[in-house]
């Protein structure tokens, strides 16, 4: 990919993935802005780095309007925008209704509005992108994590959708890993049973997803695609 004078956005990049997508990018040599809604370690090392770094709550309409129009006040164009923010919520008796609510706000509402209020922002840039990053479990659904799947599928959805409108000017495209990092408290045997569940059988880490990135970032010729990150899942 070529380096262009137009930014780079991915929001929820405070840790983990989106913080190493982002330093990978800066890395490259392209100008950088992330979204963050906790001020992690990762925040300051990317403003050291020369990330600009925006709050965002994405959990309501308000919170995230606001971030499009603080967006808008620091650049006028867009190279591409990584729609990386994610919410994990449990979905316990008590709290369902307010579990999806602010799920499918983070996962679907965000983009939506971020893709129609930043339309403008990416069509001053040629190339330009925008990348969804979704989940491998929509592929056959989650019994325990009914909520999370159904906003992360109709993400998937706003993929196609967004494709359409937005060719030939932009490319619209996802990315659906599955395991790609542990936590510190996951034992080992949680840790064996996950890799079982893919036929390569290890944990990649954060890398495996700049390079999917990168693939759709520089062809010219994919969009509508949501790139399977799984390491074999659907085969096993």
């Amino acid at each position: 990919m070529t380096s262009s004078p137009a930014p780079i956005l991915i929001t929820g990049a405070s840790q983990r993935v989106g913080l190493h997508c982002a330093q990978r990018l800066l890395e490259d040599g392209h100008s950088v802005i992330i979204s963050y809604r906790t001020e992690r370690p990762g925040v300051q090392t990317l403003r050291e780095q020369g990330a600009i770094t925006l709050y965002a709550d994405f959990s309501c309409e308000s919170g995230i309007i606001a971030f499009i129009d603080e967006l808008k006040r620091h650049t006028p164009c867009l190279r591409a925008i990584v729609h990386n923010a994610s919410a994990w919520i449990a979905e316990t008796p008590d709290n369902e209704a307010a579990a999806f609510a602010q799920m499918v706000n983070v996962h679907m509402l965000a983009p939506y509005l971020i893709n129609l209020h930043c339309a403008a922002l990416l069509q001053r840039s040629s190339p330009a992108d925008i990348v969804h990053i979704s989940d491998d479990v929509t592929r056959k659904g989650s019994s325990k994590h009914i909520a999370y799947c159904a906003s992360k599928a109709g993400l998937d959805s706003l993929t196609l959708s967004f494709a359409a409108r937005y060719a030939p000017a932009i490319k619209v495209n996802g990315i659906a890993p599955a395991l790609l990092l542990f936590n510190a408290d996951d034992d080992a045997a949680y840790r064996a049973k996950a890799l079982a569940k893919s036929a390569l059988g290890f944990e990649p880490g954060s890398e495996v997803v700049y390079q999917s990135l990168r693939y759709l970032l520089d062809n010219p010729y994919v969009t509508g695609t949501t790139l399977t990150v799984n390491g074999g899942r659907h085969v096993k």
